[in-house]
């Protein structure tokens, strides 16, 4: 068998690629483009104008992506790379009737990829003739990898609201492609300072958000507000002490910091490598325990809520009152799949969330993703919850086990970012709280 291996080897090096494709059997490109249902730009802009949740698949490499810096923007855009189409496809398709279309850069790949889904036994699969470079050239919508590419942010800062400003952070989870910034990094600004809302993931990162703030106003910074205990809420808090900007927190999440701020720092060193340099876990000067903690930083008035247990031990919301704005923090999701953690309690969160639904906030800035209205937020984390529980309820009354949860029909969030890495461990989690649940 080994000789026969070797000849083939061999054959390959002398023959043409084609030839050889004969030989052995393997479909050729131009055999395969041929058979597969191939559309145009102009057909995927209509379909996804017909069908926002379309799914796409984009089947380059994460680094091609990151290189060139952009993917087709759609609400249902998945990047799985060609090698990895058959093991990964079930778990964001597992019903084969589900229209699909595929694309590569030039069309090399994508009509193999169409081939191998029909193959499958999927039977609604396109393969966009065109390819990225096509639609981008086109002016069409990208989603681009890096908004930011001068900057360790994502993306730099937008203005919300007068005074209020948001950089808003990468969708998927913390990398060294986004420097930790995968949350929302906001600010408000006062006729006597700045309030900053997260210190940020890393010293760097913490600097490269003063930098921006710096070219809008010249005010001080007067405070940062940790929204929770989590690595990029807190580890740049370092080099605001440095400025010498006192940090305020909830005392849960001063306690989270104590428990595992360590253990967070080593795993963001060992994701950033030299983003990390000058990072340095440190304590918040000051925290409270009552429900709401004001502050009045010149005509603005300021509150910080914790109205009760909700994603992590310790979350808070900053909320303008007079302004009807608020920020959530991990409160509410509605552009990322939520992510349900071992010490997150889903019936309180639903119960925090009525206190916080009669605050009628006009205008939401979440931990993640884009502002956006209490309609958005409850469909996307609410309503989440509230189905999760139901089904999880069912398994649970019927007898039925872990496994019987991890297949909850999730396909309504699957077009949400980090759906693949997150639906199976929320089920999980969420069927291990309600197990024992009185």
């Amino acid at each position: 068998m080994k000789y026969l291996f070797r000849l083939i080897i061999l054959c390959s090096l002398l023959i043409s690629p084609a030839l050889f494709a004969v030989i052995v059997n393997f479909p050729t490109l131009e055999d395969v483009q041929q058979r597969v249902d191939n559309i145009s730009t102009d057909e995927l802009k209509a379909a996804l104008e017909k069908n926002p949740k379309l799914l796409l698949i984009d089947v380059r490499t994460a680094k091609e992506i990151q290189t060139i810096n952009g993917t087709i923007d759609a609400l249902n855009n998945k990047n799985i790379p060609r090698g990895w189409l058959e093991f990964r496809i079930k778990d964001i398709a597992p019903d084969k009737s589900t229209p699909i279309v595929v694309y590569c850069g030039t069309n090399q790949r994508s009509p193999f990829a169409a081939d191998t889904l029909t193959k499958m036994g999927y039977h609604n699969v396109k393969n966009y003739a065109n390819g990225f470079f096509a639609w981008k050239k086109a002016g069409l919508p990208v989603k681009m990898i890096d908004k930011a590419p001068d900057s360790m942010l994502y993306s730099k800062p937008q203005k919300v609201a007068e005074g209020v400003y948001s950089a808003i952070g990468e969708t998927e989870p913390p990398s060294y492609i986004n420097s930790e910034h995968n949350n929302n990094l906001s600010f408000i600004i006062s006729d006597k300072g700045v309030l900053v809302v997260n210190a940020g993931g890393s010293y760097l990162l913490a600097k490269a958000l003063h930098e921006e703030i710096k070219k809008i106003t010249d005010k001080a910074i007067k405070y940062v507000v940790l929204e929770n205990g989590q690595g990029h809420a807190m580890l740049g808090s370092n080099y605001w002490k440095e400025q010498g900007v006192p940090i305020i927190a909830h005392k849960d999440a001063a306690e989270e910091i104590k428990k595992h701020g360590e253990v967070i720092l080593e795993r963001m060193q060992k994701r950033q490598k030299d983003k990390a340099l000058g990072t340095q876990l440190v304590m918040p000067d000051k925290t409270f325990e009552d429900e709401k903690f004001d502050i009045q930083l010149g005509k603005e008035k300021i509150q910080l809520l914790n109205l009760g247990p909700a994603h992590s031990p310790g979350d808070i919301m900053v909320w303008l009152p007079e302004r009807s704005i608020i920020i959530t923090g991990d409160m509410a999701f509605h552009q990322r799949l939520l992510p349900i953690f071992e010490d997150t309690n889903t019936k309180a969160w639903l119960e925090t969330w009525e206190k916080f639904a009669t605050l009628n906030a006009k205008t939401i800035i979440p931990g993640h993703g884009e502002p956006t209205t209490m309609e958005e937020v409850t469909k996307y984390t609410k309503d989440y919850l509230v189905y999760m529980r139901k089904e999880v309820k069912k398994i649970i009354d019927e007898g039925g086990d872990l496994q019987d949860a991890y297949k909850v029909d999730q396909s309504a969030y699957a077009h949400l970012p980090a759906y693949d890495l997150l639906y199976k461990r929320n089920a999980g989690q969420i069927f291990r709280e309600m197990e024992f649940e009185e």
